[in-house]
């Protein structure tokens, strides 16, 4: 599943919002612990009831972000099964940014994981590009 979005704030910016947790919950979640470094582990709280967490696998600040993902206590996709990588590639003064999402294990799963990210990724859209 692969998701593009561009966002008007630069990608130093838009960085920032994927590895800050103040920043981070502007967009997405009511509460983030983000530890972005290799190995590093982050957990949000989608919505008070719902938790999504992994681990950091790959940064290069501010053009790429790979993560591990998946629900704790979800059946299907559990804490850490599958895999996030997100670009960022610089377009003027904004930023467009490319979400791929491996591993999913069946076509619901990545009918809602695509709706779900296609909301949160306008939401960050909005959030980056309020940035001062």
């Amino acid at each position: 599943m692969e998701i593009t979005q561009r966002i008007e704030a630069p990608p130093e910016i838009v960085f920032a919002y994927l590895t800050d947790s103040q920043r981070f919950v502007r967009w997405m979640g009511v509460g983030a612990v983000l530890d972005p470094r290799p190995g590093g582990r982050y957990r949000i709280d989608v919505d008070g009831e719902h938790i999504v967490s992994g681990e950091y696998q790959e940064l290069d600040p501010p053009r790429r972000l790979v993560m591990t993902w998946g629900w704790e206590g979800h059946p299907t996709v559990p804490a850490g099964s599958t895999r996030v990588e997100i670009t960022l590639t610089p377009d003027g003064g904004a930023t467009v940014l490319k979400l791929r999402h491996h591993g999913l294990p069946d076509e619901g799963e990545r009918r809602l994981h695509a709706a779900g990210w296609t909301q949160y990724l306008s939401q960050l859209a909005v959030a980056g590009g309020r940035e001062d």
